[in-house]
């Protein structure tokens, strides 16, 4: 497996720690939800190894990361119901594969407009991001 010591993805340091909670290993990825939690159940879907382009991926792997990034948009539709699921894979800082899989509400944030990156308005309690993540992992 490829491993990049700059990516936080590979390293899984603070700088990780600092956004995202692991929630559980997928097929070929991990689950991570946001810290940053204005679009209630926003997570990221990192692959487990260092590849900066999807299409450098083999076909097999291709395969296996959607079948991850589908499995968790169902399980934040379930879980939290919301109108649309918006998905991101932008990487022009962090060139990692990974999606954002962003649920959106009709009176929620950014409603009809590309979700912000970070807007840092909701950070939770440790307690709250346990419920969440309970949540996901019931409907995985």
């Amino acid at each position: 497996m490829s491993i990049n010591p700059e990516c936080i993805y590979c390293t899984r340091d603070e700088r990780q720690a600092n956004l995202m909670i692991e929630i559980v290993p997928l097929r070929v990825s991990t689950l991570f939800l946001f810290k940053e939690q204005t679009y209630k159940g926003r997570c990221v879907v990192a692959l487990n190894e260092h590849e900066r382009e999807f299409f450098h991926l083999s076909q097999e792997k291709q395969d296996a990361y959607m079948r991850d990034v589908a499995q968790t948009a169902k399980a934040i539709e379930q879980a939290f119901s919301p109108d649309k699921i918006n998905y991101g894979a932008f990487g022009d800082t962090m060139p990692h594969v990974h999606f954002h899989v962003v649920p959106k509400y009709k009176d929620g944030a950014a409603w009809g407009k590309m979700f912000e990156m970070n807007p840092g308005e909701v950070i939770l309690s440790e307690a709250e991001y346990e419920q969440l993540i309970a949540q996901i992992k019931k409907h995985l």
